[in-house]
């Protein structure tokens, strides 16, 4: 893939570009589960707080197994004259 065509799947987001359709998986993702975890918990009053936490770490940890980085680094050494 070239780097124009990569350019247009990309948007700037804090200074970093960011693959829309990786961007729209893991909000999904993170939605579901965050939800998830707020909708099953029981009804007295810290536990929808934590169990919405909890879920939305589970969903941090799906997205960073299912969506793997594209970033390179390449490292140039600099030859002392």
């Amino acid at each position: 893939m070239d780097d124009r065509h990569q350019q247009g799947e990309n948007i700037e987001v804090w200074e970093d570009l960011v693959n829309i359709k990786d961007l729209l998986l893991s909000i999904v993702i993170c939605t579901i589960s965050t939800l998830g975890g707020y909708l099953i918990a029981p009804n007295e009053p810290p536990k929808p707080l934590i169990f919405g936490l909890v879920g939305a770490v589970v969903g941090f940890i799906i997205t960073s197994v299912v969506i793997k980085p594209k970033r390179r680094f390449r490292y140039m050494d600099e030859e002392e004259d």
